[in-house]
């Protein structure tokens, strides 16, 4: 069997949380809806996930006092449909699994990604379904740490420099099987584990899931100085994409 012939025999789905407030950003309305380059910052990212053909639909998981997304025509789209945030970005993502599992199948393919990531390249979300789609637990994106590490204590000296070798920063999309992610994600959450993310849950669950590199131009915005380098970044891939 060709590897195409293996990608099409499941179907793929995503999961974008982004019920989140935004806290870190100092702004009277959620990051999610900051404006870069003329759009709305979950514009940029929903419009890169709609044009990666693989997914069947993107559930969009929003806070349920979220009025804002209402003005968003993207988010009209027939490929999009909008799930019930929770308090946490874990409760959000295990949300959003719960609408999948009465759409799709167990063994299908879902793509966790954050909304506050708008400048994922298409080459990486291609990258990313060519490495895993015969793999039996999945994995993430993310970039080799190359930076010294330092770890300091509470008061802020540095104990130690630590060993980068097989660091990674981790990034989205993480891909895993939509039923592994749903069950590992609902224990981690049962047993009070506070997961960061999609990856520590399967780690929790005794699963190991597969590093795979993608560009370090897919930053989270999470400050305001990112809304500036998100820009920059998209404006750099958009020439990338006229030149090709």
């Amino acid at each position: 069997m060709s590897s195409a012939e293996a990608m099409n025999k499941v179907r793929y789905w995503a999961v974008v949380p982004a019920a989140g407030v935004g806290r870190r950003m100092n702004v009277d309305i959620p990051k999610q809806y900051l404006e870069i380059k003329g759009k709305p910052l979950i514009e940029h990212t929903l419009g890169r996930l709609l044009d990666f053909p693989h997914l069947e639909r993107i559930v969009v998981v929003l806070d349920r006092e979220d009025e804002y997304h209402q003005s968003i025509e993207l988010m009209r789209n027939a490929r999009i449909q909008l799930a019930e945030g929770g308090d946490e970005r874990y409760h959000s993502v295990l949300s959003g699994l719960r609408v999948l599992l009465d759409m799709a199948d167990p063994n299908d393919w879902v793509l966790v990604h954050d909304v506050a990531r708008p400048c994922i390249r298409r080459s990486d979300l291609d990258w990313l379904v060519n490495q895993l789609h015969e793999h039996p637990v999945g994995g993430l994106l993310g970039s080799p740490v190359t930076d010294t590490i330092k770890k300091a204590g509470s008061d802020d000296v540095v104990s130690e420099t630590v060993d980068r070798q097989g660091l990674w920063h981790a990034m989205t999309p993480q891909m895993f099987r939509l039923g592994m992610l749903h069950d590992a994600m609902a224990k981690a959450i049962a047993d009070k584990m506070p997961v960061t993310d999609e990856a520590s849950a399967i780690e929790y669950s005794g699963k190991q899931p597969v590093m795979v590199e993608g560009h370090a131009d897919n930053i989270k915005v999470t400050r305001g100085t990112d809304l500036a380098l998100a820009s920059l970044y998209i404006e750099q891939q958009s020439k990338l994409i006229e030149v090709s």
